[in-house]
């Protein structure tokens, strides 16, 4: 049974089921993305446990990633053909069928087809959130429900590390999928029974050679952007090879929607860049993805390689910073609806820049409260850039586009936080490498490339302070106009 079109729901106020609706959604999204960020504090107890490399280990986290990178971009094209209830439903019962099996996999072959299917449910949660807010809030509440959403996106990535530290201090690495599998359970049974569909149901046809051509078009791309930062020499060629290739498709890739726009019927419809507010808010969303990342691998590496914290105090030590950005969300979701969204980016902005330039004139001698201090800083900023820019760059979109634009802005979130990672790696290691070979001691090496490190993360974060102030929201009447100015 499907609900009136889009265009006609009525406002999140006006009914407690819309409301239901949403909060479903967000538990199961927050679920999903903190099982996303847990397993990098965890691979050494994991080499240990099933005899594994580090490179071997790495693929739990690079084929969950791969994953995502070629769903996400099918689930414009899913979220239209098929009702909610039934992507929620299939969604959540891949998430809990691989958070299972991840509990009690025997070896590393089953545990990494487990990540695999926990990231094909994970792939399709964000989009089917995002899409239904767009739906079912009209524009002048959006804000404060984003909020909301900021949480799963900024929260769950910080407080990951936490949790995963807490864990395996007490118990075993399988209690980090078993203790997350009856949340999940919970959500997918109350969504069986309660949730209702959204929107109407489409009747397009699935284009093969588009699917087809995502595959190494965006898989290549995370690929081989993950996998360039922890090579060198000869290592090179299969990451470039993966980066050369998925340029090739992309560009195949794009041709193909362009074409297929003319029937209707395009995987991930392109028009989504025709609305400038769009291109600058993900853009500017891009950029801070990047800082997000800076922090999530470059600061357990200085707390733990140059202060020599172990793993749950680098967890409880970025975890004030993770609260403070969920405590925050709902609060500058507000503001957004009443003042708009430059004001809160260009703040934003500035502070995650002031911290990255501050973080990358850190030392050994550096006291552990002034890193507190200073990741409290970012996280404010990171707190008044993701629900701006956000809801600034879905606002725009008409009904017909809402299941691209979310999942537009998704896929290019993936590939953000892996030329991010990529990028910051590559420049910390190669700093390092040279100056270790100059006779340099280890730790200082480290800490110098360390510094190299955020003093690009910062010099990125900068070109989002120039975004921001082109921001602004979409006026009465704009809304669904590719041409606005």
């Amino acid at each position: 049974m499907t609900t009136a079109p889009a265009t006609a729901a009525p406002p999140i106020s006006a009914t407690g089921k819309h409301t239901a609706v949403i909060a479903t959604l967000l538990v199961a999204a927050f679920v999903m993305i903190l099982n996303e960020t847990i397993m990098g504090v965890a691979l050494p107890r994991l080499m240990r446990s099933l005899d594994i490399n580090a490179a071997t280990g790495q693929w739990l986290t690079t084929a969950f990633l791969l994953t995502m990178a070629v769903v996400i971009p099918t689930t414009g094209f899913l979220l239209q053909r098929l009702s909610t209830r039934a992507v929620f439903l299939g969604a959540m019962t891949l998430f809990c069928a691989g958070t299972l099996l991840a509990g009690v996999s025997p070896g590393f072959w089953l545990l990494l087809t487990a990540r695999v299917v926990q990231a094909s449910g994970t792939a399709i949660m964000l989009p089917l959130l995002m899409t239904t807010i767009l739906t079912l809030v009209p524009l002048e509440h959006r804000g404060r429900v984003m909020g909301n959403v900021s949480i799963v996106i900024s929260v769950a990535p910080a407080i990951g590390p936490t949790l995963s530290g807490l864990i395996l201090h007490y118990l075993s690495w399988r209690f980090m999928f078993l203790l997350v599998l009856p949340v999940a359970l919970a959500a997918l049974a109350y969504g069986a029974l309660r949730l209702a569909n959204v929107g109407e149901v489409g009747t397009k046809s699935l284009d093969v050679t588009s699917v087809l051509l995502s595959v190494p078009a965006f898989g290549g791309l995370v690929f081989g952007l993950s996998r360039i930062g922890e090579s060198s020499g000869g290592q090179l060629v299969v990451p470039v090879a993966a980066l050369v290739l998925s340029v090739i498709c992309l560009g195949l890739f794009g041709w193909r929607q362009i074409t297929l726009q003319a029937r209707g019927n395009p995987l991930l419809d392109l028009r989504v860049f025709g609305y400038p507010m769009f291109r600058v808010g993900t853009a500017l969303l891009v950029i801070t993805m990047m800082g997000l990342f800076s922090v999530v691998v470059l600061l357990p590496l200085y707390l733990q390689n140059i202060h020599g914290l172990g793993s749950l105090a680098t967890g409880l030590l970025l975890l004030p910073g993770g609260l403070l950005m969920g405590l925050l969300a709902p609060g500058v979701g507000r503001l957004f609806d009443r003042y708009g969204p430059r004001g809160l980016t260009t703040l934003g902005a500035t502070l995650v820049t002031v911290a990255l330039w501050r973080f990358s004139a850190a030392t050994p001698q550096t006291p552990i409260w002034l890193l507190l201090a200073i990741h409290v800083l970012l996280s404010l900023g990171l707190a008044c850039l993701f629900t701006p820019g956000f809801t600034t760059a879905l606002n725009p979109l008409p009904p017909s586009l809402y299941s691209h634009g979310s999942a537009t802005l998704t896929t290019l979130q993936q590939v953000a936080g892996a030329a991010g990672t990529a990028l910051l790696v590559t420049v910390f290691t190669a700093h390092a490498l040279r100056l270790s070979a100059q006779g340099a001691p280890q730790a200082a090496a480290q800490a110098a490339g360390l510094q190299t490190a955020f003093l690009l993360a910062a010099g990125i974060a900068s070109i989002g302070i120039v975004l921001a102030l082109f921001l602004r929201s979409p006026r009465e009447g704009e809304q669904g106009a590719p041409s606005e100015r």
